[in-house]
């Protein structure tokens, strides 16, 4: 199984669980091996504080504990999106428009890969993404990952 196959069956073992304590699994992050680390990326209606992270912390350990869904010993850690948060469906998109972005795509596109612009909009499944006054139409799923750019 490949690393983006596993994410993608740890997104949805663990999805049900964030969003039953009221929350949005923004994305996630796994590094197996000697040091291994699963850290979760989650957001609510009112920002994300400690309270929160302790609360999904707790949940996703003990679920975590008995599906047992990853090899090895792992460090789980909850963290909030920050102001650099990624970027990963439609909606996140569409929320941001406007917005600067640095986008690293899993393939590239007119010989970039690696890039950064603003969001446009979105058009029905693509995202519309401006570099350098040009409309790149990007699937989700030709996104490798995609960052909001802090206001400085």
């Amino acid at each position: 199984m490949t690393a983006l196959d596993e994410k993608g069956r740890l997104f949805c073992l663990l999805e049900p669980t964030v969003e039953a304590l009221g929350y949005e699994l923004i994305d996630l992050d796994l590094h197996t091996g000697g040091r291994g680390l699963l850290r979760v990326f989650i957001d609510g209606s009112d920002g994300i504080g400690l309270d929160d992270c302790e609360l999904v912390s707790r949940q996703l350990s003990d679920f975590l504990d008995v599906e047992d869904p990853i090899p090895g010993h792992y460090v789980l850690e909850i963290s909030s999106p920050g102001t650099d948060r990624r970027l990963r469906t439609i909606g996140h998109f569409e929320q941001f428009r406007g917005q600067e972005v640095r986008v690293r795509l899993k393939n590239a596109l007119n010989g970039m890969r690696k890039f950064r612009g603003f969001i446009d909009g979105v058009q029905k499944e693509s995202v519309l993404i401006r570099v350098d006054g040009q409309i790149l139409n990007l699937n989700p799923s030709e996104i490798d990952l995609a960052k909001l750019i802090p206001d400085d």
